[in-house]
């Protein structure tokens, strides 16, 4: 599973995301990439992103998305499962910003 981790600018991890097509990958880093901008913006204490996509079981459209993110030292851990992709992704990187805004 170490062969796919891809990193992002050193502060953003994605596992599991093989699978996508080319032209479905860039608009997934342009996604992730804006958020994290974002938080960036909010709060200076990011540290770092971690993105985990997961089939789930009896299902091969619905994705299960697990995201870690790294805040001054402490882990904010975010889930969320849907049968889009980049809905999915956006759910849960949008709850991690409303987070940091607290």
């Amino acid at each position: 599973m170490e062969e796919d981790i891809m990193t992002l600018g050193g502060s953003i991890e994605l596992t599991g995301f093989k699978d996508l097509d080319r032209g479905a990958l860039v608009v997934l880093k342009k996604m992730v990439g804006n958020h994290v901008r974002k938080m960036t913006e909010v709060n200076s204490g990011f540290e770092k992103l971690t993105m985990t996509k997961k089939n789930v079981h009896g299902s091969d459209k619905k994705v299960e998305i697990q995201a870690k993110l790294i805040l001054n030292g402490k882990p904010i851990n975010r889930e969320e499962t849907d049968f889009n992709l980049f809905f999915t992704v956006d759910r849960v990187l949008t709850s991690l910003q409303e987070e940091l805004k607290k």
